[in-house]
């Protein structure tokens, strides 16, 4: 589940990877790839059918900035990119060269818009997540296509679009959907297109320069392909942030990387986190951690069990209590002022008034003090 964009790069020149790492003890041995991977389904699709009804109880983020869940390296990289002068008319004119047309044309001709009047679950389910992620929600089309896969469109300054493919919405629940609409969302709220499509940029630009600028180059992009897969973790967490049930998240990974319609209900979350554990453990030997680097640099995705530990990590970690937190008191402080305006409107000002003596009150004013 990528954000579509241009071919991209990295910018992270660091001459201490180590110092690039991860937040978590899962991911200490990660390399990174570039965004789209797909998955072959094994059931042919049979229908859309969504539940209208969303989910009463979540928690709302009003106030959640893209910062606020970032992976450690996403985050680091894009503070890197807005430091540099200028860089957002670089983007002005890069934005206006992509020809995007033909994607919104393809879209419109070969898939279903999804609206109120159109599988308005769906719909239901995109603008429920938007709202606890606080960001606008993008269009959304499905796709008639046998290989499970979600995508986003973001480059240009027309609305951006989701794609999500028609063996995805067989193979998931309503709330591992909503999920993987979530993590597409993680990408449009923390402009993952724009700001590694700049670094994809810088990285070309690196190569004409004269003497060792090939190795620059190359250096930058091996930066690159960690920081595409940082933020596929990044919008993981936004997917826990809007599921707010981290199995429901692992679920997606697990069904992706090895589940069908047919064996879904058979599928074990915490098997499947053991897994993780095992592939972890194995890889602390020179050889295990040699073959899991090389087989991570040949994928656009981190390894799905990383993925899953990663996200059970976060789960547990202060940052993550920490968002909830403020979310839960945002949420009484909203419940209270609505409760006092519902209480005040109730409230028959006149008939009050008219029950007071004002004579007697004005008799107690003028009376001396007692000393």
């Amino acid at each position: 589940m990528a954000s579509l964009s241009l071919s991209l790069s990295s910018l992270c020149l660091n001459k201490n990877p180590n110092s690039l790492g991860f937040s978590s003890k899962a991911s200490r041995c990660l390399t990174f790839g570039s965004p789209n991977v797909l998955y072959t389904a094994v059931n042919k699709f049979a229908g859309v059918r969504v539940p209208a009804v969303c989910r009463a109880s979540s928690l709302v983020f009003p106030n959640l900035q893209a910062d606020d869940f970032r992976h450690p390296l996403d985050k680091q990289n894009t503070q890197m990119l807005r430091a540099i002068p200028g860089l957002n008319e670089i983007g002005k004119v890069v934005r206006g060269i992509v020809a995007v047309e033909p994607l919104f044309l393809e879209n419109i001709g070969t898939s279903v818009l999804v609206t109120p009047n159109q599988l308005s679950g769906l719909h239901e389910l995109m603008v429920e997540a938007a709202k606890i992620l606080n960001v606008e929600p993008p269009l959304l089309y499905i796709r008639q296509s046998p290989v499970p896969y979600a995508g986003t469109v973001a480059i240009s300054d027309k609305m951006p679009f989701v794609v999500v493919h028609t063996s995805l919405v067989e193979l998931l629940t309503r709330e591992e959907l909503q999920a993987v609409f979530a993590h597409e969302l993680g990408h449009l709220k923390c402009d993952h297109c724009v700001w590694l499509t700049f670094a994809d940029i810088l990285a070309h630009g690196a190569k004409a320069i004269p003497g060792l600028g090939w190795l620059i180059s190359q250096s930058v992009e091996e930066q690159l392909v960690r920081w595409r897969q940082a933020a596929e973790l990044t919008c993981d967490r936004a997917s826990l942030l809007v599921a707010q049930d981290p199995k429901v998240v692992i679920s997606v990974m697990m069904k992706i990387t090895g589940g069908c319609p047919s064996l879904a209900d058979q599928l074990n979350v915490d098997a499947f986190l053991a897994q993780a554990r095992s592939y972890d453990k194995a890889s602390l030997s020179p050889p295990g951690w040699y073959v899991r680097n090389a087989h991570a640099t040949q994928l656009s995705h981190p390894v799905p069990v990383i993925r899953a530990s990663e996200i059970d990590e976060w789960s547990r970690s202060l940052e993550y209590k920490a968002i909830l937190t403020c979310a839960t008191h945002e949420c009484y402080k909203e419940d209270v002022e609505r409760m006092a305006k519902k209480n005040l409107d109730q409230v028959d000002f006149e008939k009050i008034w008219e029950q007071v003596d004002v004579a007697k009150i004005r008799e107690q004013l003028k009376k001396p003090k007692s000393a």
